[in-house]
């Protein structure tokens, strides 16, 4: 008899900083419907490109990662490129922004918002 096994997908991570700094600006845009969404699109240098936006509008589709008062969204299609990613908040020379730390990119661009798979 063979035991057949259900592979589950590792969700995605909201670091602290995220979650501290998408409760800031929620509380700042006076809206509390406002949520973190975090997309893949196809281009940049290296193949995809990860964007953010804060959107009030929550779809079928989306996964939703709630983590201390802040939600994160993704849609379907971008999920299965963040499968184990960790959102970060990061503040440095470089200027302070949202980031993906991504186990699945096989690599990635000097701007750190591009990557390949």
């Amino acid at each position: 008899m063979s035991v057949v096994q259900e592979q589950i997908a590792v969700p995605l991570f909201f670091s602290d900083s995220a979650v501290a700094k998408v409760k800031e600006l929620v509380e700042d845009e006076g809206n509390p419907d406002l949520r973190l969404r975090v997309f893949v699109t196809g281009g940049g240098c290296s193949g995809f490109q990860y964007g953010f936006s804060f959107d009030d509008d929550q779809q079928d589709d989306d996964t939703v990662i709630e983590r201390d008062g802040a939600t994160l969204l993704v849609d379907s299609m971008s999920y299965q490129y963040l499968i184990g990613a960790t959102i970060d908040y990061q503040e440095g020379l470089q200027g302070s922004q949202f980031v993906v730390q991504n186990p699945n990119a096989a690599s990635t661009c000097g701007c750190g918002s591009s990557f390949s798979i």
